[in-house]
C-alpha cells in the first residue's frame, strides 16, 4: 500500500451559519484555476480523488447523483448544482450539506477555498481531515504524479486520525463533543 504523507494542517476556520455549521478549509495548488475547476466538475477527474462518483459533470446547474465510496460500499446521495461560474465559483448540495467552492488566481496558481456547511459542529475536524485527504490526492493528479483515491474508512491508513486531532484541536473543538 501506497501510504501518503498528509503533511501538517492547512489554514481553517468554523463559523455558525443558521443553526448549521460552516468549514472553511484553504489550500493553494500551483495549477492554473482552469485546470483545478476541471478536477472539481468532471466525473473521470472527480473518481481520481474525490470521496464520490458523479453521475454527471459538475459544471453546470442542475441535479446530479454522488456516490460515496467506501471500500465496497456505495451509497447514493442526492446532489443539485446550484452555481457553476467556470472557473470560479461551484456551489452544490450533497445529501444535507452544501459545499461552496471558490477558485481565486495567485501569482503561483490558485488559492482554493472550499466552505462545507453541515448540520453538526463536532463533524467539523473529521470533515476536514477527510477533505485534506482527498486535496493532497487531488493535488497529485494535478501535478502529473497521481496515487489511488484515499476514501472512506482507510483513510485510517494515511493519516486521518491525526489530521482529525490536529484540526479538532486547531478549531476548539474537544474530543468530548466528538459524534
Amino acid at each position: 500500500m501506497n501510504v501518503i504523507d498528509p503533511g501538517p494542517i492547512w489554514p481553517v476556520e468554523a463559523h455558525p451559519s443558521g443553526g448549521r455549521w460552516t468549514l472553511v478549509l484553504q489550500r493553494d495548488l500551483a495549477h492554473p484555476p482552469a485546470k483545478v475547476w476541471a478536477a472539481l466538475t468532471e466525473p473521470g477527474q472527480l473518481a481520481q480523488w474525490a470521496p464520490y462518483l458523479a453521475d454527471r459533470d459538475l459544471g453546470s446547474t442542475g441535479a446530479a447523483t454522488l456516490t460515496m465510496i467506501d471500500g465496497e460500499q456505495a451509497e447514493d446521495l442526492p446532489a443539485t448544482v446550484q452555481r457553476a461560474e467556470p472557473p470560479h465559483l461551484l456551489v452544490y448540495t450533497w445529501g444535507e450539506d452544501l459545499l461552496r467552492w471558490e477558485l481565486t488566481p495567485t501569482a503561483t496558481g490558485t488559492r482554493l477555498v472550499l466552505r462545507h456547511t453541515m448540520a453538526d459542529r463536532a463533524w467539523l475536524p473529521k470533515v476536514a481531515a477527510g477533505w485534506h485527504l482527498c486535496l493532497v490526492v487531488a493535488g497529485r493528479m494535478l501535478d502529473g504524479n497521481p496515487v489511488p483515491p484515499i476514501r472512506g474508512s482507510e483513510a485510517k491508513n494515511h493519516g486521518w486520525t491525526e489530521l482529525d486531532e490536529a484540526y479538532s484541536r486547531e478549531l476548539g473543538i474537544s474530543g468530548d463533543e466528538a459524534v
